[in-house]
């Protein structure tokens, strides 16, 4: 039997052939050494933010922060990255596991949820440095970023090795919307506290 949509053919006889989109890697920025924040801004060391895809998505790989507990946000701006100050409203939620099976938490963060507010919105709720692996990994996706006619929506995984106790997993959701009709064009990536001091980024295009 035949799966049919939009009289288009998806799933005939156990196969599956929808095209779901291409992912185009546009830049990869993996840290040497220890920074303040990674930029990508349109049109700067061969960044395309702009209307040539639908969306974007950017991939977090092992970030470690230098401080301990701080938390990875990421702001964007509408011009070139002279400013990252664009009002953002936001939900993020958590769940919490730890490595003795002691605590198993769901809940939303109501620190790390934004409402019109123009500083970073975080991507986790703390983040280790104490030990060596502790580290975040997840991704963030931007939906147009290029009208002039939405709000810029966003939406975010990530999971991370949580600094307190024996240590814990904490898988962070997040969701919400750069509260801006202009075309957004950088977005940057840095700890409310301290440097990023390892980590890799990767941009992609989403071709639908």
């Amino acid at each position: 039997m035949a799966v049919i949509s939009n009289a288009t053919t998806i799933a005939d006889a156990g196969t599956f052939s929808v095209d779901l989109g291409a992912m185009v890697l546009i830049k990869t920025i993996t840290l040497a050494s220890a920074a303040a924040s990674i930029s990508f801004v349109d049109g700067a060391s061969s960044v395309v933010l702009d209307d040539t895809y639908a969306s974007y998505k950017f991939v977090f790989s092992n970030i470690h922060p230098a401080t301990d507990g701080a938390e990875f946000r990421f702001n964007v701006s509408i011009d070139t990255g002279s400013n990252y100050n664009v009002a953002k409203t936001s939900s993020l939620f958590q769940a919490i596991h730890s490595e003795d099976d002691g605590t198993a938490v769901l809940e939303i963060s109501a620190g790390a949820s934004l409402g019109q507010q123009t500083t970073g919105q975080p991507l986790t709720v703390g983040l280790g440095s104490a030990v060596a692996d502790e580290s975040l990994s997840g991704t963030l996706h931007l939906f147009s970023p290029s009208s002039t006619t939405f709000a810029k929506h966003y939406i975010a995984n990530c999971n991370s090795y949580y600094p307190d106790g024996d240590g814990m997993s904490s898988n962070s959701h997040v969701g919400g919307y750069a509260n801006t009709t202009s075309a957004v064009d950088a977005v940057e990536f840095k700890m409310n506290s301290g440097n990023i001091d390892a980590g890799t980024i990767k941009l992609y295009g989403m071709s639908k």
